[in-house]
């Protein structure tokens, strides 16, 4: 390009030039720290990795088995019964993560008797039906209140659980979130925990 003296500059090119390469740095750096943030909301979401400690879920999860936990699924809605959850025993910050399955929800009365688990004095039908030998506090009535869970092992008769004076009911704000996914390391075996 000439200039008014006849001769050649690059001055208008140069500065579109850094122009387009600004927006395109600035493009770039936006993208990235959009990717960032997107994947730190799905590691604090979906990313948090625990084991199950003990027995008490068998044959659902295993004693060391990790799962991958939900924590956004009950920001939006409340735990479903059957669903498997993870919790922290009274809210306790220091105590392991808790995986157990909800049996009785809000405002319902548990009761077990004859080892069978009633839900407002009528039999709680299941896939496969558990008997207890133990009871525990549940052998009396137990009436939860609006924001209230009782929550049982799959192996009934090998897990701390509701019917445990020192858990008891669990209250809706211990709940970490929803036992999402398994994983089983040296096996061709990972899923949805259902």
């Amino acid at each position: 390009m000439r200039n008014r003296n006849g001769g050649l500059t690059f001055r208008s090119r140069r500065a579109k030039l850094s122009r387009s390469i600004i927006y395109e740095i600035l493009t770039w750096f936006f993208a990235i720290a959009l990717a960032v943030f997107v994947a730190f909301v799905c590691v604090w979401a979906f990313g948090i990795r625990t084991a199950v400690i003990g027995p008490s879920m068998e044959p659902t999860l295993y004693n060391g088995q990790e799962i991958i936990m939900n924590r956004v699924q009950y920001l939006m809605s409340a735990p479903k019964r059957n669903d498997v959850i993870v919790f922290r025993p009274r809210g306790d910050e220091s105590a392991h993560f808790y995986v157990k399955r909800v049996i009785g929800l809000p405002g319902e009365t548990i009761q077990i008797k004859q080892g069978r688990v009633y839900i407002d004095n009528e039999l709680f039908l299941e896939d496969v039906v558990p008997v207890t030998n133990d009871p525990g506090i549940a052998q009396e009535e137990i009436v939860l209140s609006v924001d209230e869970y009782f929550v049982m092992g799959d192996n009934r008769d090998n897990s701390e659980d509701s019917r445990s004076a020192n858990i008891g009911n669990v209250n809706r704000n211990m709940i970490e979130g929803k036992a999402w996914y398994h994983l089983e390391y040296g096996k061709e075996s990972a899923g949805r925990i259902h």
